[in-house]
């Protein structure tokens, strides 16, 4: 279930008391209906859900590379990927990495979101962050359940919410704008860029209404941008709500 469906069903009051509980165990119907049971429920949903559709999806008769691939996509969330660096690590080449990956967008798992880049000499040509539809399943591939004020992710996870319920809510709207993250070598970012009409807005994502953001100059100077907005707990509901 989409955020926006969760808050028309729910009220909006009601998610925001459970904004944590979806981070954590993501919005897969039951996971929602049956709370009480939700890491159980959620514990089985690799062999059950993911691994069964991917595998047969694409006639693949071993998991242990998928399993692999999907620990180390779920452990780099918010993170740049390189399908050159996840074959080595899990002992597979560029081009297996490339299709499993390409069969988990099939099968609704994750999602690739792209780099912007145009004029700046040393912006990232080729990056590609990963992204998860559910991040339940996230939580269960690593087994990881923890409450967030005993974790590190929190930046990740709240990044990876954002962007997967914005995504939803432009599909269910039918608007195709596009959107991508910016990165330059020296590790000045943007997190999330939409493109609409040749028009760009920017956005930041924080967790912590407090933690102030702004704009690296480079890319305000090379895109000049239309709007600029941090995105945190206080207002996301606003952003989401809206295609």
């Amino acid at each position: 279930m989409s955020h926006v469906e969760l808050v028309q069903e729910n009220g909006l009051l009601e998610e925001k008391r459970q904004l944590e509980n979806r981070l954590i165990y993501g919005s897969y119907p039951e996971i929602v209906t049956h709370a009480e049971q939700k890491e159980e429920l959620l514990s089985l949903l690799p062999s059950s859900y993911l691994y069964q559709d991917v595998l047969t999806l694409g006639g693949i008769k071993k998991p242990v590379i998928l399993e692999k691939l999907l620990r180390a996509l779920a452990l780099q969330v918010g993170n740049e990927v390189n399908f050159n660096e996840l074959g080595q690590l899990i002992g597979a080449d560029k081009e297996t990495v490339e299709r499993y990956i390409y069969l988990l967008e099939k099968s609704f798992v994750l999602f690739v979101h792209p780099t912007w880049n145009k004029n700046v000499r040393n912006e990232l040509k080729k990056g590609k962050k990963v992204y998860f539809y559910d991040l339940g399943v996230r939580s269960a591939i690593i087994n990881d359940f923890r409450p967030l004020n005993s974790r590190n992710d929190i930046g990740a996870l709240w990044e990876n919410f954002l962007i997967v319920e914005r995504k939803k809510t432009l599909h269910h709207a039918d608007n195709k704008l596009k959107s991508y993250f910016w990165r330059t070598t020296q590790q000045q970012e943007v997190d999330y860029i939409e493109e609409r009409n040749s028009a760009l807005s920017a956005f930041e994502f924080k967790w912590n209404p407090s933690k102030k953001a702004k704009l690296p100059l480079t890319f305000s100077k090379a895109y000049e941008p239309a709007s600029f907005e941090v995105i945190n707990p206080d207002n996301y509901w606003e952003w989401l709500a809206v295609d």
